[in-house]
């Protein structure tokens, strides 16, 4: 999905961009201004696993875009925090821009993580009755693990993010544990039936697969 933002008399795309890591830092600076390296510590504590950057390179490469973009900008020199020894490395902060872009890419955001699970379930519907336990059980078992996970550590500017996270986090597991329970019902009443004295491939019941979205 394409959009254009009206900055410094110039149309320039930015919704066009696909990359988390590149949206994932906008929004680190959209809380508050930072340097290449900083940023590549806060998107790691920030995101952890959910988006993962095993190195620097892919924080400057988003800054890059960004910029391109005008959606950030370097801080003039004289606008440089004072540190000894001196950071060579620009500070960048986000434009006024930023802020109407991001909301955007996040309200488009919405529908698509909305219709995972039910992707999912088409998606295990397809399958015969005892291979898509197995992949329930496998989805089942890594929801309890993560759940068990201790949350990374917070970042100062991110405490209420955290909290809606940890919070969003247990609700969308919840309701995931629930989806399993009631598949895993249904796919082992759908084995029993194939198992059934007298049952036939042709009269065996199809899953429901209406029942298991």
């Amino acid at each position: 999905m394409g959009g254009r933002v009206l900055i410094d008399g110039s149309e320039r795309r930015t919704f066009a961009m696909r990359s988390r890591v590149n949206w994932g830092v906008l929004g680190l600076l959209i809380e508050r201004q930072g340097h290449g390296y900083d940023l590549f510590l806060r998107f790691q504590r920030t995101y952890g696993s959910l988006i993962e950057v095993p190195h620097q390179r892919p924080i400057y490469k988003a800054l890059k875009a960004l910029e391109e973009r005008g959606l950030i900008e370097a801080l003039p020199a004289d606008a440089q925090p004072r540190q000894e020894p001196p950071q060579p490395k620009p500070r960048y902060r986000a434009r006024a821009e930023a802020v109407p872009a991001y909301r955007e890419w996040l309200i488009a955001q919405v529908t698509q993580e909305r219709q995972q699970l039910e992707l999912l379930a088409l998606q295990v519907g397809a399958l015969p009755p005892p291979d898509a336990l197995v992949v329930v059980d496998h989805y089942e078992r890594a929801l309890l693990s993560e759940r068990e996970q201790a949350p990374p550590a917070l970042d100062r500017a991110s405490v209420l993010a955290r909290e809606l996270a940890e919070h969003a986090k247990q609700l969308e597991t919840g309701v995931a544990l629930t989806w399993t329970t009631y598949t895993r019902a249904k796919l082992e009443a759908a084995i029993d039936a194939q198992a059934a004295p007298g049952a036939s491939a042709k009269a065996a019941p199809a899953v429901d697969r209406v029942a298991l979205r």
